[in-house]
């Protein structure tokens, strides 16, 4: 372990020598080329506005038009379960959205980062815990954490959404899940507004870090956490199926890595 990661503080570590980071934009862009190719029409910024089913067909309005269909796979992410109430879905799970900061290693201290660095994953909560997560184009980026949004879409602090945090609270699965992790979501909301306790979790795993070593914060990302009536997390994919509509209602970390393995099972369980 040392060998390749000498600036790591480890009791052992388990090397995959095959795991990479991909630039994800790019393999989406790939994919749009090859669906216009093949003659397929690819519509962005086009809001989904209601779905409707006659006569098993699937009509899909949006803010740019009718489109019909005769089977309908829909993967809406964050709002999963708003899209999915649209077809008569059971409203559970419902979305919960958590937001993953990222600090930025200063170039100058890339060194300490070879490859990738992970943390033994927490069954409870195997999407925590800081990485050293080394990009395509060479910047490290440290983290994530994960504190509730105050928005489905709420990449930072300032953006607040009093209807999304009122559904949460409205949820059922509010009380148990606050009694049950409350000083894990503290822990993390501390870590979030506190630099010195982000600095902390991260010198776990490389003492020699620096207050100065975490630059500016890069881009965070919001993770969209199906959550139960009864409060617990779903760790696993949801797929349901209504009618000549599949519904994603849940593709946890690594949804992208799994992307293509999803689609696969997706068309052998309800295409054929």
């Amino acid at each position: 372990m040392h060998q390749i990661e000498p600036h790591v503080r480890a009791v052992a570590g388990v090397h995959s020598p095959a795991t990479a980071v991909t630039d994800f934009s790019a393999i989406c862009e790939h994919l749009a080329a090859e669906l216009r190719r093949a003659g397929s029409a690819v519509l962005l910024n086009a809001e989904v506005t209601n779905i409707r089913q006659h006569l098993g067909r699937v009509q899909l309005e949006t803010t740019v038009g009718q489109y019909h269909f005769d089977r309908l796979i829909v993967c809406a992410g964050l709002f999963s379960d708003k899209v999915a109430a649209m077809v008569g879905a059971s409203p559970d799970p419902r979305i919960l959205p958590f937001r993953g900061e990222y600090w930025t290693l200063a170039p100058q201290r890339q060194q300490l980062v070879k490859s990738m660095i992970y943390p033994v994953p927490d069954p409870a909560f195997p999407f925590l815990g800081v990485h050293f997560t080394k990009g395509v184009y060479g910047d490290v980026h440290v983290g994530p954490n994960a504190v509730p949004a105050l928005a489905r879409e709420g990449y930072s602090w300032s953006k607040i959404s009093v209807a999304d945090t009122w559904e949460s609270l409205r949820w059922p699965g509010v009380a148990p899940l606050v009694k049950k992790y409350w000083r894990t979501g503290a822990t993390e909301i501390a870590a979030s507004v506190l630099k010195p306790l982000y600095l902390r979790a991260a010198r776990a795993y490389i003492p020699s870090l620096t207050m100065g070593d975490l630059q500016a914060k890069g881009p965070a990302g919001v993770r969209a956490q199906a959550w139960s009536k009864d409060g617990s997390l779903l760790d696993d994919f949801a797929i349901d199926s209504v009618g000549p509509v599949t519904l994603i209602r849940n593709a946890p970390s690594p949804a992208a890595t799994s992307a293509l393995a999803i689609a696969e099972y997706v068309t052998q369980q309800y295409f054929h």
